[in-house]
């Protein structure tokens, strides 16, 4: 009996502490957890990272997120953490192991953003708002490698006494095979390359007497040399624009500052504040530049302190023609094209006192008879206000238009149709018509002047070039 007794009290004995172990966990795993829930807004007040990983349970290891509830984590060999495998991962990106030790969470990458379309936020490639009709860098002041052969004919054509002197300049690099050996290397030219070798084709053109001619048609070779029309073709198809050979490509490519500027500043301020010099001069080397020289760089002078214009022809696009900033818009308007034409009268008086050639009054002229002494800002006012249109007819205004590259052409015919609605003020009465008549009165007499310094440019001279210095 004593045995029984023995063992009931044995039995006794270790329920109780059986149940006594498991209350005991079920009350610690309990505040354990309690403790290791981090709310919604950060850690559990007086709970380190250490101790929530060491309260955590070790079966089921929870992986706390920030700002939101917690979650279970199966157990991996990716995780392997000897004491205590819950982490806390707290708003700072890093989070705790049992050993101490600390790595940080890698920030989302990029991909996993919400995919923005390409270009949203920044400007076109070729944005008129940037730079109007400037090209987005400086040109290339000087050829490499085989162009250098390039550079030189151009160079050499451009202060020729005559036609006969250029074209005899062309035929000798032909019979030497170097038109053939840059045509075969045009295709490895980078865009901004190609153009400044368009610049000095266009040059070697008019130089020749050249400039109306299409490269690709078959009677362009019973006039101009066969391998010099194939690179011509080359580098049109390389910088996509046939009609190359005008004022945009022989101004807008062919100009350099004086100085290289101390920092980097837009082009259109580079070529408003610094003195600028021909790259390819129409006047030897020594000598005061030329009429011609100073007609292309006030032209470029003139795109660049035209960018406002090509600013407020984006503000008038698809404005009507009773909305209030239309009126305030076409004044400044005015007040823009006032200032280009002060900006010619400026250069006019150097400009007529500058030496000139009989050659060079030939080039001009052969550039005037094809259109292609038009500025691109005056292009950029005409679409605006239709003053093209409707004084010379639509086809003179693409006549001028085709010496553009494709994506000025493509802007100007926008620019069209998005201000057709403000051109119906001149069928109308009151101030805002008065307004817009002023500025279409405004754009007149700013090409008159255009057109005044270009017959001053080309008016022949009896002074000689001065000798060098």
């Amino acid at each position: 009996m004593g045995d029984r007794v023995t063992t009931t009290m044995t039995t006794a004995t270790a329920t109780a502490t059986a149940a006594t172990t498991t209350a005991m966990s079920t009350a610690m795993s309990t505040a354990m957890t309690t403790r290791a829930t981090v709310p919604e807004d950060g850690t559990a007040a007086g709970v380190t990272a250490e101790e929530t990983a060491q309260a955590a349970p070790a079966a089921e290891p929870t992986h706390q997120v920030p700002g939101g509830s917690a979650h279970r984590v199966p157990a991996g060999p990716a995780h392997q953490v000897s004491a205590g495998p819950a982490h806390q991962v707290p708003v700072g990106s890093a989070h705790r192991v049992s050993d101490g030790s600390a790595h940080r969470v890698p920030a989302p990458r990029r991909g996993a953003e919400p995919a923005v379309p390409d270009g949203a936020g920044a400007p076109a490639p070729h944005d008129p708002r940037a730079h109007g009709f400037l090209p987005e860098r400086p040109p290339v002041r000087a050829m490499i490698g085989t162009w250098t052969r390039l550079d030189a004919m151009a160079r050499a054509a451009a202060v020729a006494p005559d036609r006969a002197a250029a074209v005899a300049l062309v035929e000798r690099a032909r019979r030497a095979e170097e038109l053939t050996a840059l045509r075969q290397r045009v295709s490895r030219l980078s865009l901004r390359n190609a153009e400044a070798a368009a610049m000095r084709i266009a040059v070697i053109a008019v130089s020749c007497g050249w400039c109306g001619l299409d490269p690709q048609a078959p009677a362009a070779r019973e006039v101009a040399d066969e391998a010099f029309l194939e690179l011509w073709a080359a580098i049109a198809h390389r910088i996509d624009h046939d009609q190359f050979v005008a004022l945009p490509t022989l101004a807008l490519h062919n100009w350099a500052p004086e100085r290289k500027p101390r920092r980097h500043i837009p082009i259109d301020q580079l070529a408003r504040t610094e003195a600028l010099v021909p790259i390819v001069r129409w006047a030897p080397e020594g000598q005061p530049l030329s009429r011609l020289d100073r007609l292309m760089l006030a032209a470029t002078r003139l795109e660049a302190h035209g960018i406002w214009l090509f600013r407020l022809a984006d503000t008038l696009a698809g404005r009507a023609p009773d909305d209030s900033s239309t009126p305030t818009a076409l004044r400044r308007l005015v007040r823009v094209q006032h200032a280009l034409r002060a900006q010619l009268h400026a250069e006019a008086a150097e400009l007529a006192a500058a030496p000139a050639t009989p050659q060079q009054g030939a080039v001009l002229g052969a550039l005037a008879e094809q259109g292609a002494l038009e500025p691109p800002v005056l292009q950029a006012a005409d679409a605006v206000l239709g003053i093209g249109g409707r004084r010379t007819g639509e086809g003179r205004r693409q006549l001028l238009r085709r010496h553009l590259p494709a994506q000025h052409r493509a802007w100007l015919s926008a620019m069209d149709r998005h201000c057709a609605p403000v051109r119906t003020l001149a069928h109308r009465g009151g101030p805002d018509a008065a307004v817009y008549r002023e500025a279409q009165e405004s754009l007149i007499a700013l090409r008159r002047t255009y057109t005044a310094l270009v017959q001053t440019a080309a008016r022949p001279t009896t002074a000689p070039l001065p000798a060098a210095a």
